[in-house]
């Protein structure tokens, strides 16, 4: 179906049922109503196959041709209700399979593991008494990696019983292979076990976080996933959690030969203070490729590692004047005998390609645009296929050649991703704009389509009616930089009145709300409301040059807040707002960011939301903000200044503050030391905390009534 047709034919259903719905809330605010995505695929080493989970069963599926399939596994195990997830080995000979997944952190989790073989049929549980974290299997599929009580075990699936290859292992002292909350959190690593190509050598690190200062939440008996041994006294989650300036873990990359089982420190030239935020094999057994950061992440190192000599030898270096952005520079691809590297080291982010002796070969990428995403390398076309900016707001699918010659795979407007089957002859292109919500698309990558997957029409019909608030794109000018926005209007919008004005941000380095892609959230449903809601990306967001980002560098807060008031002055010049009713919303950055916002001198707010804030980064933890602050001994003045906690005399407005009291990652202390200042300034205020609840303040349905609480304050304080 025509994308035009589409669209024809949703609003013919639009005008038959968009007076028969009435929109509430949880419309917008609840999961469920979110638009259909098409689940989980594994591309098949063959290029016209994929793998998905069908509930409990994995199916081999064909791209082109949707009556060919094949049930690869359709059984559990004795005792087990439902599969989890599942990994395919690299030959597809095995799978891995994963049951009674338990969180620890906001990702990480134990689960109980189980190895399918795929040629006798066998369905073997990884250990008797379960509760692993990330296993791996190797290559082969002979042999499963993983750790256990903080030790790194492989079990070799001929045998039944693991080896133990690290014994030293100790909570909140020692770790083996999974990384430290702080690697998890800021680098996004989350298993650091890799297995070179043959399969005969297993590489990890070692955290030894046993000077990491320990942090302790209070924990609470609750009402929804009550636990009763806290009913009369309260327990405690107590966990490494280094804050900026202190002791980080020192970290070392350990090899081992699977065959003896022999394990050997690599001398990496970090020191206690550097960080490894990726490591990967190449396609060499003989380089075991890894990425360092010293402690300011502003000097970035690639070292080719020989696991079997111990040779170390650096092939790509770059330094910064502010940050290194690691999640950028953790999409390096290993190819053949090429390095495939995006970097901002021109002001832009470029794909670049290297030998592996760290000659540049050529820049594949033009500046003026950003590569966000990259794909993956078609070896037999020689093709790079990558995700960039299309002006700052779009996001767009192309393809370069070694040479450098670059071709559109989608076009520019709106935002596209895909995912790439192994001989990259087709993808699964996903698609949305401000007025379309995702849809799904087989794609050739010569631009044929093969089939829609999920064009979302059911949605489409429900949500995009008449009485849903659309997105309107502005741009003013703050400080001579061009500042990307939206406002959204109520339906039944009328020039002649005058609207209280909410404005939504979040404003942290590199993030970006001001898109052209589908959401539908509490924005929209408060413009419902009789409410303007209006979003801008002040400087230090993404999508833009390096300089528009590294301007807040050591200063956070500072340009941010002075083009978040710029936005709020733009507002209040319109004819239709009333200007004496604007107030400011956050969560996380965003909610630090409406308290700098509220306690500017220039500001005139009359209501905030400010949800689990950083209220001074001495609190928060060392990656994130020494990345963009140093430490507090190198910049006591920039800690100093951009601390809200500092600024509780000058806040203006009224103020609702809410978080969780078991966030592990903004911890209560933010709020509560703020609480305390605001008493000591005798400021009256609202507050609400959710027990037992994290960062996120999600599950067991208190989303939609935190959005109704925010609603009613605004209402109160907005509307008078």
């Amino acid at each position: 179906m025509s994308r035009r047709f589409l669209l024809a034919a949703v609003a013919v259903v639009i005008s038959m049922a968009a007076s028969a719905y009435e929109l509430s809330l949880s419309d917008f605010v609840l999961s469920g109503a979110r638009p259909k995505g098409i689940g989980t695929v594994e591309p098949a080493k063959q290029g016209k196959y994929y793998y998905q989970q069908d509930g409990n069963r994995i199916m081999r599926r064909a791209y082109a041709d949707t009556k060919t399939e094949e049930v690869v596994l359709d059984q559990l195990a004795d005792g087990v209700e439902e599969w989890d997830g599942y990994q395919m080995s690299s030959n597809e000979r095995s799978i891995l399979l994963w049951t009674a997944s338990n969180p620890i952190y906001r990702y990480s989790f134990t689960a109980d593991y189980y190895v399918y073989v795929r040629d006798n049929g066998q369905l073997l549980k990884l250990s008797e008494a379960g509760g692993e974290e990330i296993a791996s299997l190797s290559p082969d599929g002979r042999r499963v990696a993983y750790v256990k009580d903080n030790n790194v075990y492989i079990r070799d699936l001929d045998s039944p019983s693991p080896t133990q290859i690290t014994r030293d292992g100790e909570k909140n002292k020692i770790i083996y292979g999974v990384p430290d909350w702080v690697y998890q959190e800021e680098f996004g690593m989350l298993n650091s076990l890799c297995w070179s190509p043959d399969g005969n050598t297993l590489a990890f690190i070692r955290w030894d976080e046993s000077q990491v200062p320990m942090y302790s939440m209070t924990m609470y008996e609750g009402d929804c996933h009550a636990n009763a041994d806290y009913a009369l006294y309260p327990g405690s989650f107590d966990y490494k959690y280094p804050v900026a300036g202190e002791k980080n873990s020192v970290v070392n990359v350990i090899t081992c030969d699977v065959t003896t089982g022999a394990t050997t420190t690599m001398p990496l030239p970090i020191g206690d203070d550097g960080y490894i935020p990726h490591m990967a094999f190449s396609t060499r057994n003989d380089a075991l490729m890894v990425s360092t950061l010293n402690r300011t992440q502003n000097d970035f190192n690639i070292y080719r590692v020989n696991p079997a000599t111990a040779q170390v030898r650096s092939i790509y270096h770059e330094t910064s004047t502010s940050w290194i952005d690691s999640e950028l520079m953790n999409q390096v691809l290993y190819v053949a005998d090429i390095m495939l590297l995006p970097s901002e080291r021109n002001g832009w982010a470029q794909l670049m390609a290297y030998d592996l002796d760290g000659n540049l070969m050529r820049e594949l990428t033009p500046t003026g645009e950003n590569v966000t995403n990259v794909y993956g390398y078609d070896a037999k076309r020689a093709a790079v296929y990558y995700q960039t900016t299309a002006g700052p707001l779009n996001r767009q699918i192309k393809c370069t050649d070694l040479k450098g010659k670059v071709r559109d795979i989608t076009p520019a407007a709106g935002t596209y991703s895909g995912q790439f089957n192994s001989d990259f002859t087709y993808y699964i292109q996903s698609f949305s704009d401000a007025n379309t919500p995702t849809q799904y698309r087989l794609m050739t990558t010569a631009g044929k389509l093969v089939r829609d997957l999920q064009l979302n029409e059911e949605y489409a019909a429900r949500y995009t009616a008449v009485n849903i608030p659309k997105r309107e794109f502005v741009s003013f000018e703050s400080d001579g930089y061009k500042i990307n926005g939206y406002i959204i209007k109520p339906v039944d919008f009328d020039p002649a009145k005058r609207y209280p004005v909410i404005m939504s941000q979040y404003s942290g380095p590199g993030s970006q709300q001001v898109l052209n892609k589908w959401k539908m959230d509490w924005e929209e449903y408060f413009a419902t409301q009789g409410y303007v809601v209006a979003v801008f990306d002040g400087r230090g967001t993404g999508g833009r040059e390096k300089a528009f980002q590294a301007v807040v560098y050591q200063n956070l807060g500072h340009y941010e807040t002075i083009d978040q008031l710029a936005a709020a002055a733009y507002m209040a010049s319109q004819p239709w707002v009333d200007a004496e009713h604007i107030g400011i919303w956050g969560w996380s950055f965003g909610g630090y960011e409406a308290l700098m916002a509220m306690s500017h001198p220039d500001a005139h707010y009359a209501a905030g939301v400010s949800i689990a804030p950083v209220t001074s980064w001495r609190f928060y933890d060392t990656i994130y903000a020494e990345r963009y602050m140093r430490t507090p001994q190198e910049n006591p003045t920039g800690f100093e200044q951009s601390a809200p906690l500092n600024k509780v005399e000058d806040l203006k407005g009224e103020l609702l503050i809410m978080f969780g009291s078991a966030d592990d990652n903004v911890h209560i202390i933010n709020s509560m030391q703020y609480i305390a200042k605001l008493h000591g300034q005798k400021r009256q205020f609202e507050m609400m905390v959710y027990p037992n609840m994290n960062h996120s303040i999600n599950g067991c349905g208190v989303r939609e009534p935190l959005y109704q609480r925010v609603l009613n304050f605004f209402n109160r304080t907005l509307k008078k």
